[in-house]
């Protein structure tokens, strides 16, 4: 565990010893059924870490231009790409720094399909199943009503996949591989036969595989159908699972207010330093805490905005909270530093590794000018 008594506050902690222990269960899915499992950067994308990443994983996964170059020059390993359409002063770009190109429509193929093919890299199209398998969430459900991700059945043009080898799908979120195997259903239900004219399936991301309870065996049967059925190559794009569990936020108790119950103010932010507490919403771990009510000292914590709802939860303490008081929350690793923002000119937090040694080092920290650039 991190000492929190060592880092500047606000901070993000990298904990290189649980991104090991979840790079050796994915590397043990890759070693035992062949698929290949890419680091998708919308999830984490510090490359402080690619070289390490590397060891134990297959290449990256894209969502553009920035993070195609970003993972060309950190990782340099295989690169797919995928986007809800690209801009045309970028797509040779693209090109040039990955190896699969994936598209969101047949406008899309139709129109940079020669320039991927004369550039020597393979063509991917991604669908859309129409298989919801989440609730209460459709912000991140590619499957819900009207979403513009994935071609659906109705609108797959089956007599236009020239120079298309492969196919892509997602539809999971921080889900199991019960899930997966129902999806599975559809995608053969709606695009049986055109799997049977691919080279490969990317399974997208959104499997939690280095979750405690997540079912691996159940994973590797859905990837072995996909491989003994149509002879298909399988990609899976995890970002969650690799650093899931593996990063932390300190932060300090700046005041203590109250309004019907005791409020702390932090100098971190929901809104700015885990957007994703609000989005979602979701809880995030706090070491040492428990829910409102269940320790005998409660508090709802708050960051220094001025957005009313700037509020990351009610938590309970065995002690009173004081002023100067550090806080440390778990499972930042994964999306907050990508997400992250300086609304209210609220300073980014500094990035620190926790070595599997137990030494620390400073990755990034960040002042004004971070702030000032970015306007």
């Amino acid at each position: 565990m991190i000492d929190k008594t060592k880092v500047p506050s606000p901070c993000y902690v990298i904990d290189e010893e649980k991104l090991i222990r979840n790079l050796r269960i994915l590397s043990g899915v890759q070693e035992r059924t062949g698929c290949r499992i890419l680091l998708a950067q919308k999830a984490f994308s510090c490359y402080h870490l690619y070289p390490l990443i590397g060891e134990y994983l297959s290449g990256t996964a894209c969502s553009g231009l920035f993070e195609a170059k970003l993972g060309f020059e950190e990782m340099g390993k295989e690169n797919h790409v995928f986007s809800a359409a690209y801009r045309a002063d970028e797509i040779d770009e693209i090109i040039s720094y990955c190896g699969h190109i994936i598209f969101n429509s047949f406008s899309q193929l139709d129109r940079y399909r020669d320039k991927v093919l004369s550039a020597g890299k393979k063509i991917g199209l991604r669908i859309n199943p129409e298989h919801s398998t989440q609730e209460g969430h459709e912000i991140y459900d590619p499957c819900s009503v009207k979403s513009r991700l994935g071609i659906t059945q109705s609108n797959f043009l089956r007599d236009d996949l020239d120079g298309v080898t492969g196919l892509h799908f997602h539809t999971l979120c921080e889900q199991n591989s019960d899930d997966l195997e129902s999806t599975l259903d559809a995608v053969e239900e709606r695009f049986g036969d055109v799997l049977s004219r691919m080279e490969w399936i990317n399974m997208g991301g959104g499997h939690h595989i280095t979750r405690e309870d997540y079912d691996i065996p159940r994973l590797e049967r859905c990837i072995k159908r996909l491989q003994d059925k149509y002879g298909l190559e399988v990609f899976l794009e995890p970002g969650e699972a690799i650093a899931l569990n593996a990063g932390y936020l300190v932060t300090e108790v700046l005041d203590i207010t109250k309004n019907d119950m005791p409020i702390a103010i932090l100098d971190t932010s929901a809104a700015c330093h885990m957007p994703d507490v609000l989005e979602m919403p979701y809880r995030p771990p706090l070491f040492g805490s428990g829910e409102s009510g269940e320790k005998k000292y409660s508090y709802r914590l708050g960051s220094q905005t001025c957005l009313a709802g700037d509020v990351i939860g009610e938590y309970s303490f065995d002690e009173p909270l004081n002023i100067g008081d550090r806080l440390v929350f778990g499972d930042m690793a994964i999306y907050s530093m990508v997400k992250n923002n300086t609304f209210n000119g609220m300073p980014l937090p500094a990035i620190m590794l926790l070595k599997a040694d137990g030494s620390l080092a400073k990755l990034r920290s960040f002042g004004y000018d971070d702030f000032k650039e970015r306007l």
